[in-house]
């Protein structure tokens, strides 16, 4: 395995998800012990402070999973209504995207097995790049 690259999450998304996985019975999600670990080494920044080429949660990011190409919202289960556009924080990608910056990419657990490489090629949209503070 490669080394992760350095990631960066913003004290409001790191509160919602630490809320939202304290609310989950034990076993309910596959991938918690990977999202927490991310959550664990992310730099912490306000919003204010977040760099404008970083996913945070709420951001449409194009991007690859071993080379194949998707656009997708990046968003917290409750927000999840399309999977054709939007893509839930706790699915594994989702888990692997969030904090990472345009053109890093990093490897990551396949659900039923094996990695993939996932890499972030561009930030549609970031809210806190468009002012979005207190989404």
């Amino acid at each position: 395995m490669t080394a992760r690259p350095p990631i960066v999450i913003s004290s409001m998304d790191l509160h919602r998800l630490e809320k939202l996985l304290d609310d989950l019975p034990p076993g309910a999600f596959p991938g918690r012990d990977e999202l927490e670990d991310e959550l664990a080494r992310g730099k912490l920044v306000e919003p204010a402070d977040m760099p404008e080429d970083v996913v945070s949660m709420n951001s449409t990011v194009r991007f690859s999973v071993d080379d194949h190409s998707y656009t997708k919202t990046l968003v917290y289960p409750p927000s999840l209504q399309d999977s054709d556009e939007q893509i839930s924080v706790m699915a594994p990608v989702g888990s692997a995207l969030l904090g990472m910056r345009e053109g890093n990419s990093i490897d990551w657990p396949r659900p039923g097995g094996g990695r993939m490489q996932v890499k972030v090629e561009e930030i549609v949209f970031q809210p806190e790049r468009e002012g979005e503070l207190h989404r």
